[in-house]
């Protein structure tokens, strides 16, 4: 198709939640949208399809819908009919399986003999709170609760990070650990939003409405490069002068060929197994925290509500270092956001700012991690203030 006989008014490279909320909000402004996907398929991250068990898996690892925005709810309840899902993640800590994060049901498991104590210390020490972080039990002046923290600290997160990040323990930095609660109390919810659900017929059938308008047009495997050039703040659309607005949710480095060197990311291998029972865990996520290769496994058929008997479809991820040149690990998952990162960020960004038509949106683009309702609402306010 030769694109410079058709009139757009946007243009849209990537077709994850930020680039399909924007082409269809958009579109529902009856602007005329391309939109440019390098894989075989939209949905970004978010794909989902049936296997040979039936049963609905997330091809690029398992994904939950969580959110305390009502505007991101029914934006998206408006193309698919959703069922509530409380999300709950066990860890597999010495053999032991107990609800992360950690609570009262994890430390009688683990340590039954100073349980009681520790927490009437907890909850008198902290009185009316649900939640404290790691990083305040490590820094509290009674000895023993320093050492339960500890315990948490070196059980549940340090070799799990350092697995996670390809980095040695002692490299992990004690700071972000202050987002890592203890739960004061018997909770095992995951999250604590208030909108926590899963669409019913699965995230692509999301993606199939959103896109289902007259006003978008679909390229898939095909790089952005392959169609747009940027050169001297102009953007060219297959080798025309383009003059309506281009939104980039690729990678950034990677739209300007990689003029100040690679971003860095952690990737993934993902193996996906199938397996002659109903269920193979006891829960829709396990945590490996200690000695296994792989950082976690998911069963998908907690996430969709299947009941299949007799087969099951699970997921072991491995952590891996980035690299864009070999095909195994050369999906960018995990933006790894320290200073020397964010300048070279910053750098690509600057750069970006030469070129008024273009405006970035994502995880990529923005080299930091999304929520999928966060970069929803994102791309929402781009189109709002456009």
């Amino acid at each position: 198709m030769k694109l410079k006989f058709k009139k757009f008014d946007a243009v849209v490279v990537g077709c994850g939640f930020a680039g399909a909320t924007i082409a269809n909000l958009l579109a529902n402004k009856g602007q005329k949208v391309l939109i440019v996907e390098k894989r075989s398929q939209y949905g970004g991250n978010m794909y989902d399809y049936y296997d040979e068990n039936g049963v609905l898996v997330h091809k690029y690892g398992p994904h939950i819908f969580h959110t305390n925005s009502k505007k991101v709810f029914d934006y998206l309840s408006s193309f698919t009919p959703f069922e509530e899902y409380k999300h709950k993640v066990l860890g597999n800590i010495d053999g032991t399986l107990v609800p992360i994060p950690f609570n009262f049901t994890s430390l009688e498991k683990l340590l039954p003999n100073e349980a009681k104590t520790i927490e009437e210390k907890l909850t008198s020490k902290y009185p009316g709170k649900v939640r404290v972080s790691i990083l305040e039990l490590l820094n509290d002046e009674d000895e023993q609760i320093k050492n339960f923290g500890q315990y948490v600290y070196e059980k549940v997160f340090i070799h799990y990070t350092a697995k996670q990040w390809g980095i040695h323990p002692d490299k992990v930095d004690k700071s972000v650990i202050n987002r890592v609660p203890v739960i004061l109390g018997y909770e095992d919810l995951y999250f604590g939003d208030t909108y926590q659900y899963m669409p019913v017929k699965g995230f692509a059938e999301i993606f199939n409405q959103m896109l289902n308008n007259k006003n978008i047009s679909i390229i898939l495997d095909t790089p952005a490069k392959e169609l747009l050039k940027l050169e001297d703040g102009k953007i060219y659309l297959d080798g025309e002068l383009f003059s309506g607005r281009v939104f980039y949710s690729g990678a950034i480095d990677e739209l300007f060929d990689y003029r100040f060197g690679p971003l860095p990311y952690r990737s993934l291998n993902l193996v996906f197994e199938r397996h002659n029972v109903t269920y193979y865990q006891p829960n829709s996520v396990v945590n490996y925290t200690t000695s296994e290769d792989f950082t976690r496994i998911s069963e998908f058929k907690y996430l969709s509500n299947q009941h299949i008997e007799g087969k099951t479809t699970i997921l072991k991820e491995y952590s891996l270092p980035y690299d864009k040149d070999n095909p195994a690990c050369s999906d960018p998952y995990y933006p790894i956001q320290n200073p020397e990162n964010q300048a070279l960020y910053g750098k690509y960004l600057e750069l970006s700012k030469t070129y008024p038509q273009l405006t970035l949106c994502g995880r990529l683009a923005e080299y930091k991690y999304y929520n999928m309702d966060a970069v929803i609402l994102r791309a929402m306010e781009i189109v709002e203030n456009l």
